[in-house]
């Protein structure tokens, strides 16, 4: 009988520590009534883009617009491509979509789960533009590397940051680095607001202006319109939220990084997963703290799991090329394997911030016992 209810992700602990404040700046804005473009809006925009050490930071009103008004920013669109990795959420490439860009997947490394960086180059053509490398679960990629291969090739480099505010590599925060880095707010984020949200980072101005005024209809002055925009503003509240919450950033990833340790520590004996390795020359800020389960035990175990209390996640059970969006890539089963077998492995346990060390006790104990009582060895 379950006795114990341990979520894979709970926002309400962290409302419930910082609510007072949230309640008083909400009812600040709702009070003074400018809900559109409100003053903390932009606010928000100057010390998120201190926070990274970016020149500039536009918000918009969510992580999948944040992609795609970059993409346009940099005048990607029909008939170009753009590097990316099959593992990761759809709204990667449904930003190279919309501009009508095409994207060309990369597979990924099988300790990182990012990008691998060793196959980026064959797969530039002419038509190459960028490489849009996704900081997954909130780990960051080899930055050095990308850049290298970018300057050599002369294309745009665009940051899909969504799990990873915070992260860094060789001493810069993510999204920092590139031409532009796309930041998502969705409230399981480790800066999340209470709805959809997101921003661009960039140090180029004419990005930064671009994106400004293509989020708001695609004008720079009201009621003249330069080209076709969209309607993607960060609205007052949430960006009043996000306010509140952005000096937190760094206790709580480093909460969660205390977590992750415990996990590492507590498993590392465990026999039938794999642990998440270091990252060298970058800090992760686990967004996800995900392992792989081998032998094809993953339901089997998520489910003994769930009947201990401890719930978890899996971020992605189908990577994109063998998505029916995009069958007509041409890509089959087994052209991009070492995703193919991820989506078959990983299994994210429960993190976040408040995340008791009784839970977290709980947590470990029940999957090395769920291990070892079904024999789920490697």
């Amino acid at each position: 009988m379950t006795t114990v209810n341990i979520p894979p992700f709970d926002a309400t602990c962290q409302y419930k520590a910082i609510a007072s404040e949230i309640e008083k700046n909400i009812c600040a804005v709702m009070a003074d009534g400018r809900y559109i473009m409100g003053p903390q809006v932009k606010e928000f925009e100057a010390q998120f883009a201190q926070y990274l050490g970016c020149d500039q930071v536009v918000s918009c009103n969510s992580g999948t617009d944040a992609l795609h008004l970059a993409l346009r920013a940099l005048n990607i669109g029909p008939g170009d491509e753009v590097i990316t990795v099959p593992f990761t959420f759809i709204a990667t490439t449904e930003a190279i979509g919309i501009v009508g860009a095409t994207p060309v997947f990369v597979d990924v490394d099988l300790n990182t789960y990012n990008i691998d960086v060793n196959l980026i180059e064959e797969k530039i053509t002419e038509r190459t533009k960028a490489i849009l490398p996704v900081h997954l679960y909130g780990r960051p990629c080899d930055m050095t590397a990308i850049m290298a291969i970018a300057r050599k090739y002369n294309l745009k480099v665009v940051e899909d940051c969504a799990q990873a505010t915070g992260a860094m590599w060789s001493g810069k925060k993510v999204g920092t680095i590139g031409d532009v880095g796309c930041f998502s707010f969705f409230p399981t984020k480790n800066l999340g607001c209470f709805g959809d949200g997101g921003a661009i980072a960039t140090s180029d101005p004419v990005i930064a202006e671009r994106v400004e005024y293509l989020r708001r209809h695609g004008g720079k002055v009201k009621y003249h319109h330069e080209e076709l925009g969209v309607n993607s503003r960060l609205d007052t509240l949430q960006a009043t939220v996000l306010l509140v919450k952005l000096p937190y950033i760094d206790q709580w990833n480093a909460a969660r990084a205390v977590i992750a340790d415990y996990y590492i520590n507590h498993l590392a004996e465990v026999k039938g997963i794999v642990l998440p390795t270091d990252v060298v020359s970058g800090v992760s800020v686990w967004n996800q703290f995900t392992i792989r389960v081998l032998e094809g035990q993953r339901e089997r175990l998520q489910k003994l799991l769930k009947e201990k209390g401890v719930g978890t996640m899996v971020y992605y059970p189908i990577p994109l090329h063998l998505q029916k969006v995009h069958a007509d890539l041409g890509y089959s089963l087994g052209s991009l394997p070492i995703s193919e077998k991820l989506s078959h492995e990983v299994l994210s346990l429960p993190m976040f911030p408040e995340l008791t060390v009784a839970a977290q006790e709980v947590i470990t104990e029940a999957l090395s016992q769920a291990l070892a009582n079904q024999h789920l060895t490697c």
